[in-house]
């Protein structure tokens, strides 16, 4: 073995050893010290960049130990990811807890809580409706209950909707059963269900106090809005694959962990789709013996309870699908259950791959003299919808920003050519919320104030300027195009990787 090699193997595992006297609580390995080969590792990341749009993170715990870490920068292990729909699972613990401290039963009527605002005659339905059949998404709904004004209470949406089929009977995925658990912990703890579950499961498993979006009444959304690390997220997975046990104590029975995630319910047949697999409460069933709980996006905590194993995976992509199956086939059939020869080599190259691990940025040039005579304009915009009164570039010693005068504030986004620069942003950009969208959060891009970005740019055409612009707190990213000629200046812009505005292009003509 050369001496780079000797050097690097021997700084690696200095940094498995002290990586739990760091402030992070799982214990670091490698990948063929427990069982999976470094090379397979590589093959899955390989993988992910090939077939999926945009991962952002991807680790691996196998035996209760770290084996692999990866973020893609700009995103990166210290900052909170929006989770989306992977938040149901943690609201589905939250009522497991308060089962288990004598709070309610699942078989509680879900009008006991809320007799002030169930209708004055309300339907069998509704006075069947139990815990259990929001936990397994069974509430009797066709269509999501989601309310369609800011002022509106949407407990009493929920409990005022029409609910056609016997709850019990028909699986629908339904966002607003979830609140509706949330509310539900709200009212029997007299606290939010965050605060609920910082002491009895965030605190024990060293997980700072999250982030969780609230309805307009302080009520915690259920359903989305919880903000994770990828660690958090594999510590959660862990306390399941521990049947609710963390460092030696029994936090959450056994009895509840293996109803959570065994298959309560049917919700399809296709022996091939990871969607068909059963539901539980608030879990998915998979494949290959497997569960799950997920996000819109790509945001997922695997379990593999026959191999010990957690893969943790936050993204950006319409095709989360593919994230699964790419696992299935990659990473599942190379599971050993002991060691497997060193191969310090193969160790090394991921390691190095995983150095490198960049979300591409925009492919383009740089500004040329035609171009640069643009970047000095101001270009000045009637009243909109958007509220953007001027944009205008800005250059000065290889420090670009897009500056972008706002009715609330001036917004100035700095980008990178061939790289991504971060920021924070004062308020909403351009086309990340709609002023007449409803108070439902179902993007978090309307939570984008004071948040971070990350953005590149580069000249794409002779008259067209692209930005992207990551909101990695979120799986989001902004896209947009400036197209330039002597009567002004276009601009176009898109959304990807969020939920509620759907892909329209959207164009703003300046004056």
């Amino acid at each position: 073995m050369n001496q780079h090699l000797f050097f690097r193997l021997f700084l690696l595992f200095i940094s498995i050893q002290l990586s739990a006297q760091t402030g992070r609580s799982l214990e670091r390995s490698t990948p063929e010290a427990e069982g999976l080969s470094s090379e397979v590792v590589a093959s899955l990341i390989s993988a992910l960049e090939q077939e999926i749009d945009a991962p952002h993170s991807l680790m691996i715990v196998k035996n209760g130990k770290v084996i692999t870490e990866a973020w893609w920068d700009p995103y990166n292990a210290q900052t909170p990811h929006e989770l989306w729909s992977l938040s149901k699972s943690f609201t589905s613990t939250a009522v497991g807890f308060a089962v288990q401290e004598g709070l309610l039963s699942i078989h509680d009527p879900v009008i006991s809580f809320f007799p002030n605002k169930i209708p004055e005659n309300p339907g069998w339905q509704l006075k069947q409706l139990r815990v259990i059949d929001l936990l397994t998404m069974t509430t009797g709904h066709n269509k999501e209950p989601f309310p369609v004004d800011k002022d509106d209470d949407w407990v009493k949406t929920f409990l005022n909707s029409d609910i056609p089929y016997m709850p019990g009977t028909h699986f629908m995925y339904n966002t607003p059963a979830t609140y509706m658990l949330s509310a539900i912990i709200h009212k029997i703890s007299g606290q939010k269900l965050v605060d609920y579950l910082y002491p009895r499961l965030f605190e024990p498993l060293e997980i700072e106090k999250p982030q969780w979006e609230m309805d307009p009444k302080g009520i915690n959304t259920g359903g989305w809005g919880l903000h994770l690390k990828t660690e958090d997220i594999a510590k959660f997975g862990k306390f399941y694959l521990q049947k609710g046990k963390w460092n030696g104590s029994q936090l959450l029975s056994e009895d509840w962990i293996t109803m959570a995630t065994s298959k309560q319910v049917s919700n399809g047949s296709n022996p091939d789709n990871d969607w068909m697999q059963g539901y539980g409460f608030q879990f998915w069933r998979s494949r290959h013996n497997t569960y799950r709980g997920d996000g819109a996006m790509g945001q997922f905590c695997l379990v593999f309870p026959d191999q010990d194993t957690v893969v943790a995976i936050t993204s950006g992509t319409n095709n989360m699908g593919e994230i699964m199956q790419l696992t299935w086939d990659i990473i599942l059939p190379a599971l050993k259950e002991g060691a497997i020869p060193r191969n310090d080599q193969a160790l090394l190259a991921l390691q190095k791959k995983i150095d490198l691990l960049r979300i591409k940025p925009v492919e383009g040039q740089m500004a040329n003299r035609k171009q640069k005579k643009w970047l000095n304009k101001k270009f000045n915009f009637n009243q909109n919808d958007q509220g953007i009164r001027s944009i205008s570039f800005k250059a000065q010693n290889k420090e670009y920003s897009v500056q972008i005068e706002m009715e609330e504030e001036i917004q100035i986004i700095p980008y990178g050519e061939q790289q991504y620069i971060k920021a924070k942003v004062k308020g909403h950009l351009p086309y990340s919320q709609t002023r007449k969208a409803s108070i439902i959060p179902k993007s978090s891009l309307r939570y984008l104030k004071n948040k971070t970005i990350a953005s590149s740019g580069a000249w794409t055409e002779e008259n067209e300027f692209h930005l992207r612009v990551y909101l990695y707190e979120t799986p989001a990213r902004m896209n947009y195009k400036f197209k330039f000629s002597d009567d002004g200046l276009i601009l176009e812009s898109t959304a990807d990787h969020y939920m509620g505005f759907g892909n329209q292009v959207n164009k703003l003509n300046s004056n």
